[in-house]
């Protein structure tokens, strides 16, 4: 396993807990983004999930010469979802104590779904901006990946990140590990929800690729896009769920990856397959998304009789 007492040039601190929507009646208002600096050179964001019940996660690193954003989530309307406005205000706070001109920003993605790339039209026409194409050849040619088991890397100036595909849940799948904080992150492969499977050999080696990974290297975290785990053991909220009070923990250990692996052996059949900390979707026929759909449906239904 890999040796958790190496010390990371930036520790990262993370919340006791998220803003996961708020109730239907509920006079409290939820910001469209939640904004989380979990150390002085890498912040989190989440989307609300009063504009998606997706509330993805998404990733600002800075480096000494350009900054990344990994996922612009799940909405496209700035009006509604300002992630531009956000993320200029963030870097120019950045940028107040550490001048760079100029300073670039590369636009990124986990990988190719929709609730992941939504909003890159917001930084279409920013200055300064690269935004990276969501296609697998895209994907490896700005990162310099050889191939679907190559490694590429993105130098940030005194931050290069590792970026190696991960197939299986999306073709363009890419997991990246940043050295300084010792994090991993592994988009819609690994996280503690719903890990829906298209390609199940693909899904096996790359968790095989994760497990081998993490027991080679420092990980301080292993933080996925998305949380749809309650605190309940083996029970997740249904699909659509808007208000997600009880969630489980975002901050994986690299002992989960070891779970996750170790379960997708026991998956080769199409199913919902249920487990502590995850459940793996199986394929996509009617038999295995329509219970989640149903499911979904009746949680919404008690949800408004609730109030």
């Amino acid at each position: 396993m890999a040796n958790q007492s190496i010390p990371f040039s930036e520790p990262l601190t993370f919340p006791d807990h998220w803003n996961a929507g708020v109730a239907r009646r509920s006079t409290v208002q939820e910001p469209p983004i939640q904004v989380h600096r979990l150390g002085p050179n890498t912040i989190m964001l989440r989307q609300s999930k009063t504009l998606s019940y997706e509330a993805p996660f998404l990733y600002l690193l800075f480096g000494r010469e350009r900054a990344v954003l990994w996922d612009t989530g799940a909405t496209a309307d700035p009006s509604a979802f300002p992630l531009r406005t956000t993320i200029d205000a963030l870097i120019r706070e950045w940028l107040a104590e550490h001048p760079c001109d100029p300073y670039e920003l590369i636009v990124a993605h986990t990988h190719a779904h929709g609730d992941h790339i939504a909003a890159d039209g917001q930084f279409t026409d920013r200055p300064q901006t690269t935004i990276v194409g969501h296609g697998v050849d895209a994907v490896q040619a700005f990162f310099h990946i050889d191939g679907p088991a190559g490694t590429g890397v993105l130098d940030l100036g005194d931050r290069v990140l590792d970026i190696f595909p991960i197939p299986g849940h999306q073709a363009a799948s890419v997991a990246v590990y940043d050295p300084w904080s010792g994090m991993l992150l592994t988009g819609d492969t690994v996280y503690p929800g719903r890990l829906y499977v298209s390609d199940y050999p693909a899904f096996v080696t790359s968790l095989t690729r994760l497990r081998d990974f993490v027991h080679e290297h420092p990980i301080s975290a292993v933080l996925g896009c998305h949380v749809e785990m309650t605190t309940r053991p083996g029970r997740e909220y249904p699909l659509g769920a808007t208000y997600q009070p009880h969630e489980a923990s975002l901050v994986w250990s690299p002992a989960h990856i070891d779970r996750v692996w170790q379960a997708s052996h026991t998956a080769r059949t199409p199913g919902i397959h249920r487990h502590r900390d995850f459940t793996i979707v199986h394929g996509q026929s009617t038999r295995v998304i329509v219970p989640l759909m149903v499911r979904g449906i009746l949680w919404k239904v008690g949800y408004r009789l609730r109030g």
